[in-house]
């Protein structure tokens, strides 16, 4: 192998003039068995790099044609920015309709809590929300290096990875994975921190995560703007407010540039690396197992001229991850669990203020804690971008807006009083509907008849709809499944 001036690697064709030397020599050298060792060893090195014959098939393509692809704008999730301000309803005396309740606290098992995992790996190690993880770097990879900085470039790197020991990093990988039971988006985090932890250079650690994801089975793509290596992930679902590309039908999507400035034009190829098939699934089903970092505050507010107060708890580990998370389309957020202590500190609390209560005085009691404890505030003032907030963030922020209302209130209904519940959306705004038999404003959603509950609209009671929506077809309607429990 040669390299000329710009750190363009050059391979010597196997039937060219230097094979002709030493066929020649063969016919007038005799060969000694040390000479023929070093000739078998040296064809051994040439061919053992590429342990898996896709690797090679793949890196053909990749020295081939790529082409120009123009970014996407990105979706937003409303169509009109929402009000800075929200309506106060007057309060009043809900009617006593319904069965009394008896609330149900279940112990549950508690979640593994994880601190550190290969902390003593000889390699590098990082901080993953409060958990240390350690990776052994395998031989030869500490070898790839990112030049010259174009596609033959990536494919140099690409030739550096496969011929390392890269099997047992995954293996590693996999296994962690596994242990911290990580969804998607927790194995996106642990590649790019890992790849960060590895290489200095931003190119060079996201080409490395590239790589890993694609053996990992994920379809993923990398591009080249002005000589920057460009990360690519497909999904199925819409990720708001991210730039994206639409190659050969499937959107990718640049999600280290959440809500930030366009990457612009991108040079990139179509075929996705063999058998990785995987779309990036944001979907929360279950918590990452992650170290415990407990803290408490106390929520407060009054309903008629009585003042309450709920203490809640919280793994300042988890909220971290929730934060890092990208705009997922709203049935992620609807549909995630809360933290088993969060959940059961909260739950206790009202607990005590509505057992044996009828079923209408409870669900409005626990609408109007909703509505009151926290400040509104739109995600572009508190933010200055759109941020969806889990069920769990809801509670920790003091301030939030109306789909992070809708989303905690449609939580807690739902386990508390196991109701059938949806969010109802319109151009600029989130409420929730339940599926009970009390009077009030409703909707149609499919066959069945829903009650209209806004957690935005301050006082007003399950059945009132804020004026302004009254007479407003929504926009769409979101499935909330009633087995997504608390973990």
């Amino acid at each position: 192998m040669l390299q000329n001036k710009v750190g363009e690697r050059k391979y010597c064709n196997l039937f060219g003039r230097y094979s002709l030397v030493l066929l020649l020599g063969l016919a007038f050298t005799p060969l000694s068995a040390q000479s023929f060792s070093d000739y078998k060893l040296s064809q051994s090195e040439s061919f053992k790099k590429y342990k898996d014959e896709k690797d090679e098939a793949f890196n053909r393509y990749l020295k081939a044609e790529w082409e120009a692809y123009n970014a996407q704008i990105p979706d937003s999730f409303y169509a009109k920015p929402k009000p800075k301000v929200m309506p106060f309803a007057e309060e009043r005396k809900v009617p006593l309709e319904g069965p009394k309740m008896k609330i149900e606290v279940l112990p549950q098992k508690k979640s593994i809590a994880i601190k550190e995992i290969h902390k003593d790996a000889k390699g590098t190690s990082f901080d993953f929300f409060g958990t240390t993880i350690g990776f052994e770097i395998p031989l030869g990879l500490d070898k790839a290096n990112f030049s010259p900085q174009s596609k033959e470039g990536i494919s140099n790197f690409f030739d550096d990875v496969v011929a390392s020991d890269y099997s047992t990093l995954l293996n590693d990988i996999n296994s962690v994975s596994k242990r911290m039971n990580l969804n998607d988006w927790g194995v996106y985090q642990l590649v790019i921190k890992l790849g960060e932890g590895i290489y200095s250079n931003e190119n060079e650690a996201r080409l490395l995560s590239w790589f890993l994801f694609n053996k990992l089975g994920y379809v993923v793509k990398v591009g080249l703007s002005y000589e920057n290596v460009v990360l690519m992930h497909y999904s199925q679902k819409l990720i708001y407010s991210t730039p994206s590309y639409t190659i050969d039908g499937k959107r990718y999507y640049v999600i280290s540039n959440y809500s930030k400035n366009q990457v612009g034009s991108i040079y990139t190829y179509k075929q996705n690396y063999p058998e990785a098939d995987k779309p990036l699934d944001l979907t929360l089903e279950s918590l990452p197992n992650l170290s415990e970092n407990m803290k408490s505050k106390t929520l407060s507010f009054k309903q008629h001229g009585d003042a309450y107060v709920i203490p809640y708890e919280y793994n300042q580990n988890l909220i971290d991850f929730m934060a890092s998370y990208p705009q997922a389309d709203y049935e992620t957020f609807f549909n995630a669990p809360v933290e088993r202590r969060s959940y059961e500190t909260i739950a206790v609390a009202l607990k005590k203020y509505i057992d044996n209560k009828h079923s209408s005085e409870a669900m409005n009691f626990v609408l109007h804690f909703v509505q009151n404890a926290f400040v509104y505030k739109s995600d572009a003032e508190q933010f200055g971008r759109e941020k969806v907030m889990f069920a769990e963030e809801a509670l920790y922020y003091d301030q939030s807006d109306c789909e992070d209302r809708a989303i905690l209130f449609s939580y807690l209904v739902k386990e508390l009083f196991n109701v059938g519940v949806i969010g109802v959306k319109y151009k600029d705004h989130m409420a929730t509907a339940l599926s009970i038999p009390l009077s009030g404003d409703s909707i149609n959603a499919g066959l069945k008849k829903y009650v209209i509950a806004d957690p935005t609209y301050v006082n007003a009671s399950i059945g009132e709809s804020m004026p302004k929506y009254r007479s407003i077809k929504p926009e769409k309607f979101i499935v909330i499944r009633n087995d997504a429990k608390w973990l």
